[in-house]
């Protein structure tokens, strides 16, 4: 099914203007969810605005939107005027500079919509994502919409173009408010061992498919047993595990079997020897003439 677009907006790259569709990436109506019901009856129930002045329910045709200036002070916005706040978004996409791929860390990643060409745009289109590919370099822009202005990342992807929307700095809580504990200098064999599990589970390339949604197919079985008339009850939550010995904990992931006990160097010398006396030697041939 074709994807319909959501939005437009124009690229700017330098002097050149791209003219862009934005689509959604992801799937919508996948999550189960429940709706909220009558006890008495099973009749679905509906939202409803109060007021909390005169406290009666008011229809939403009823309704205006407004701005809080000051502790419970409105000023009322017309639809008018909202609609020329919402023209203050420009739809622009600047870009500002280009940066190493690796250079956005993922934390800063929020929200990601397909870019695909707009009439008229797509050689510039082409010719911006094939320079990020050949220069190994993304571009990062600002992007006003829906009355604000957000950071965002564009890089190529398949046959075109994505575009992550990305969190400011302010918005990103920092690494240093984790408490964490003085941290324990590591056995070289605990490393090596990890590193071996890594490695045994390791793949070059991601494939999504493979991962599934257990947890939803198994609440969807748990529903339509439900349906079926069945009671649903709670499973025992498994018991957790702790662990005792990391090394033996390594080991057992390798699948590496408890090796035997050595013995001590002089003692395995002397049974190598006792060894070597209980042989018997070997017999000389001896060669007959002719």
């Amino acid at each position: 099914m074709v994807a319909r677009s959501i939005g437009t907006a124009t690229i700017s790259f330098g002097l050149v203007s791209i003219p862009t569709k934005l689509y959604t990436t992801n799937e919508s109506g996948s999550d189960i969810s429940f709706n909220m019901l009558h006890d008495a009856d099973g009749s679905r129930l509906k939202q409803q605005y109060v007021c909390t002045k005169c406290n009666e329910v008011v229809d939403r045709e009823h309704t205006v939107k407004g701005y809080e200036h000051a502790k419970g002070q409105y000023v009322i916005m017309t639809p008018d005027e909202l609609k020329a706040l919402d023209a203050v978004a420009t739809q622009s996409i600047a870009l500002e500079e280009f940066v190493p791929a690796m250079a956005v860390d993922p934390l800063y990643v929020e929200k990601s919509y397909y870019l695909g060409p707009d009439k008229g745009g797509e050689r510039a289109y082409k010719l911006l994502a094939d320079a990020m590919v050949d220069t190994g370099l993304v571009g990062l822009a600002s992007y006003s919409a829906r009355g604000k202005q957000y950071i965002v990342l564009l890089r190529p992807y398949q046959e075109g173009m994505i575009m992550h929307q990305l969190r400011y700095a302010q918005e990103v809580k920092p690494w240093s408010e984790v408490p964490l504990p003085a941290l324990p200098v590591l056995k070289p064999a605990e490393l090596n061992l990890a590193k071996q599990i890594i490695q045994q589970i390791a793949s070059d390339v991601f494939v999504p498919e493979k991962y599934k949604d257990d947890v939803q197919t198994r609440m969807m079985d748990l529903i339509q047993k439900k349906i079926e008339g069945q009671e649903i009850t709670m499973q025992p939550e498994a018991p957790v595990g702790k662990v005792i010995d990391l090394m033996e904990a390594l080991k057992a992931s390798l699948g590496m079997a408890k090796e035997p006990e050595r013995k001590p160097a002089k003692a395995a010398a002397e049974d190598d020897a006792e060894e070597v006396v209980a042989a018997p030697a070997p017999k000389k041939k001896v060669s007959k003439k002719k």
